[in-house]
């Protein structure tokens, strides 16, 4: 088994890499699952690429995502290992993540979602209202809807309504993609600060949210979760619970903006709906590459060895372009059964929101389209500003007119 030795310079192979990575990990992908290479931001790790070989990495145990009791957190953030904002289940493996999951999945299941659609709808309906009476009709299609509903609806859900969204915004785009390590040490310093007596009240006057709920949760074993683990999954669902949803519908309208053809016909048919969500989270999802994952033995791929202790990045917008597993890849078609993607993850660390996600972008795509059917982009694809890294996908900005 060979020691893979080279490094690739993801940059050199391609200067617009950021913007478009899928012809740079598309030629990895014929070379071999697995590569040693430098990423835009000059870090090195090891990466994952193909759609078999990313959802046998995903359920590999040897591959953890546990920092905190088995690495080094400096080595991905900048941060205390004790960070309280990192207690929480997506930097935890089993028997912790199973614990942790558990404590918090009962607010997730698919009936309680669905019962959200209708204040989903009333969210979507009250930005569109502005957008309607904005005398210019143009605007930022990320800032008027795309950002607003989801991160309305989990500040709802879990009970702040009242939170500075600017200034978490802030946090957030820190958390994953920092513009410096100081910027993130930071952020996370002001998270944990806003949380804490976020947490404070909750416990002395509790409402009818998911924050009280995760505060008072008990298990039939009298399990719950401690001070660290409330922060900490606080900061797992505010940032998640947004993220994914504002760049699916962000990469999404990119996606119909450049194939009108795909645009009118779901604008004759909304039947076709469900089936555009998950192409478009397969041709172009929200989330890159998975968090970092940490090699807790030499692990051998596809006949390369991942040395111990390596930060190892599985990508998941390689696999869901991958010939081997879909026709035509790099076609978009809102016909396609996409179904068997891995936007969203695999295995335990599927992410427990999907549902929710999807249900944001049917009712914001659908009364998007339906209240404004002259709705275009003002976009000049290769201008526009994207987020730095490889975690989150999508871009800063997305000028439309209606």
């Amino acid at each position: 088994m060979a020691l893979g030795t080279e490094t690739v310079d993801l940059l050199e192979l391609s200067p617009d890499f950021v913007r478009d990575p899928y012809p740079v990990y598309a030629q990895l992908r014929e070379r071999g699952p697995v590569h040693h290479v430098r990423t835009p931001d000059g870090e090195e790790l090891w990466l994952i690429v193909g759609y078999e070989a990313c959802r046998t990495a995903f359920n590999d145990p040897r591959l953890s995502r546990d920092w905190l009791r088995s690495g080094d957190i400096s080595q991905i953030i900048n941060v205390e290992q004790d960070n309280p904002a990192l207690a929480h289940m997506l930097m935890a493996d089993p028997p912790h993540h199973t614990r942790l999951r558990r404590l918090v999945a009962r607010a997730f299941t698919p009936r309680r979602i669905e019962e959200l659609a209708p204040r989903i709808q009333q969210i979507t309906d009250e930005l569109l209202d502005a957008m309607e009476a904005n005398e210019e009709r143009r605007g930022d299609l990320l800032e008027a809807l795309a950002f607003p509903l989801p991160m309305t609806v989990i500040c709802e859900l879990l009970g702040v309504p009242g939170l500075d969204r600017d200034a978490f915004r802030g946090w957030s785009n820190e958390a994953v993609a920092r513009t410096s390590p100081e910027a993130e040490a930071a952020a996370y310093g002001e998270m944990i600060a806003y949380l804490t007596g976020l947490i404070e009240a909750k416990r002395a006057e509790p409402g009818d949210d998911l924050l009280s709920a995760m505060i008072h949760a008990v298990d039939e074993g009298g399990d719950r979760l401690s001070p660290s683990e409330l922060i900490g999954m606080c900061v797992l669902l505010l940032i998640a619970g947004h993220e994914t949803t504002v760049n699916m519908i962000g990469n999404g309208m990119r996606a119909l903006f450049a194939h009108p053809e795909q645009l009118a016909d779901l604008r004759a048919d909304f039947g076709l709906l469900d089936g555009a969500i998950e192409e478009m989270l397969r041709y172009d999802g929200p989330v890159e590459t998975c968090t970092e994952r940490l090699a807790l033995e030499d692990v051998e791929m596809g006949g390369v060895v991942i040395p111990k202790r390596s930060t190892v990045l599985i990508t998941m917008a390689d696999a869901d372009r991958d010939p081997a597993r879909f026709d035509e890849p790099d076609r978009f078609d809102i016909r396609r059964d996409a179904r068997g993607h891995i936007a969203f993850g695999h295995g335990l660390h599927y992410c427990l929101g999907a549902p929710l996600a999807r249900l944001e972008g049917r009712i914001a795509l659908r009364s998007l389209l339906e209240r404004f059917p002259e709705l275009t982009s003002d976009a000049d694809e290769a201008k526009l500003p994207w987020i730095p890294g490889m975690l989150i996908r999508g871009v800063k900005q997305l000028p439309v007119s209606w």
